[in-house]
């Protein structure tokens, strides 16, 4: 596929994915979409790339749908939930690899949930969330009303959706909505240094762990118990492990493969 409203850079062993369609604050139509999934997917199936890194060119981070698109004659908002963001935040929470989002602007409606649903998000202080669908008599999608609630609590879910009042980065990172505000000047210098970090370290054990939260979602204790021992047994078996174990009693630094 050729992008046109996606950026990819790959360096370092991290996949850079540009949402770029800044005129528009970068909102979704069905090609962006598009491109961005073959991104995650390509980035899935790369064995070179062990970090992503998802970000918007200007001055927002996304601004959700594009609502031309959207009520055109014939649509259904419904098949485009399905068809672009399940398949976006499925393909997010599926990635065997972090996914960082880094948020340089404003991230509203499904642009907001989707920088939820990444492992690591960091944002600029100047950046801004909102929950902004109940202004066109919309519900959040995009895994919205399943992350949020889990980091913030009822209330504060149903007050943020509800009321539609702006988050700063500073308080999405007191809520647990995000992990980190840096300034602005610092955001992608500091989000990329991590991703690099991450690219470096144990990718298997990344990805089991991330497969281990994911289940916990749903799982009871004992459920989750025996699901730690099932992914334990799957990475004691990965080279990294044995690497990490090596170098431990070596006394030297690891050098891990991802595999």
């Amino acid at each position: 596929m050729e992008f046109k409203k996606v950026d990819v850079e790959v360096t370092d062993s991290v996949a850079t994915i540009t949402f770029n369609r800044p005129d528009k604050l970068n909102s979704f139509d069905a090609q962006m979409a598009a491109e961005v999934l073959q991104a995650l997917n390509s980035a899935q199936s790369d064995a070179t790339i062990r970090a992503v890194v998802i970000t918007g060119a200007g001055r927002a981070f996304c601004a959700g749908q594009d609502l031309a698109e959207a009520t055109a004659p014939g649509t259904r908002i419904e098949e485009i939930v399905e068809r672009q963001y399940n398949a976006i935040i499925r393909s997010i929470r599926n990635l065997e690899k972090p996914v960082i989002a880094v948020v340089n602007g404003v991230a509203a409606g499904a642009g907001a949930n989707i920088a939820y649903a990444c492992d690591l998000t960091f944002a600029a202080e100047s950046a801004v969330f909102v929950q902004s669908f109940i202004h066109i008599g919309l519900i959040p999608d995009s895994a919205g009303t399943h992350t949020v609630p889990r980091s913030v609590g009822m209330q504060r879910a149903f007050g943020q959706m509800v009321l539609a009042e702006k988050i700063s980065a500073q308080k999405a990172e007191e809520l647990g909505l995000i992990w980190k505000a840096v300034p602005d000047t610092e955001l992608m210098p500091t989000a990329i240094a991590t991703a690099r970090k991450l690219a470096a370290m144990p990718t298997k054990g990344i990805a089991l762990t991330k497969q281990a939260l994911n289940r916990a979602q749903s799982n009871s204790l004992e459920e989750q118990l025996l699901v730690e021992g099932e992914l334990q047994a799957i990475a004691s078996a990965s080279a990294d492990c044995k690497e990490g174990i090596t170098a431990f009693l070596e006394k030297r630094k690891p050098v891990f493969t991802g595999k």
